[in-house]
């Protein structure tokens, strides 16, 4: 099956490449399904659509592959992930009026986003698992790929962290 998402990665400060050595590095690893794009100096971004026997295959056989050509490179984010109403709507064919309804008559039910700001940021994977439940029409393909991709963030992060502290948060939470 293929698979559409995206992968950002912030390049090393002393990596020095020009654009076309970055291009020519990522089709030699096998990135040759990806849209690049280097429009943010020391960034770059890729929007892959890959052949993979999983979503979760197809993420982490990019990761490989780009970590192949820039060794040093580091993962800032695996996507579709971090969202935001629109995108969700956009994502879900509604409008963002609709979406905006469906989280504000929903409120003990929805899920709770994992930014709470002036904008509120969600986990795609659990939204979209909330609105199948509800029988909206959600792209299976999407979905695996929305759940892989909050996997290895999540996962990504996790490496930083101190383990101690997360099981006495963990125990608070359970509580």
């Amino acid at each position: 099956m293929e698979y559409s998402f995206s992968l950002t990665f912030k390049l090393s400060a002393n990596a020095g490449m020009s654009d076309d050595d970055i291009m020519l590095l990522l089709g030699d690893a096998g990135c040759t399904d990806a849209l690049v794009g280097l429009g943010l100096p020391g960034y770059v971004g890729l929007d892959f659509d890959r052949e993979a026997r999983s979503a979760v295959a197809a993420i982490l056989s990019a990761i490989r592959d780009v970590k192949r050509a820039m060794p040093d490179a580091e993962l800032v984010e695996a996507g579709p992930d971090f969202v935001g109403l629109t995108d969700i709507a956009e994502l879900a064919g509604l409008t963002r009026q609709n979406m905006r309804k469906l989280y504000v008559t929903n409120p003990d039910v929805f899920p709770p986003p994992v930014h709470g700001g002036s904008t509120l940021i969600w986990h795609l994977s659990p939204v979209l698992e909330f609105m199948a439940a509800r029988d909206y029409e959600i792209d299976a393909a999407v979905s695996d790929v929305a759940y892989a991709a909050m996997h290895v963030n999540v996962s990504k992060e996790a490496i930083l962290l101190d383990q101690r502290l997360v099981d006495d948060v963990r125990r608070q939470l359970e509580r």
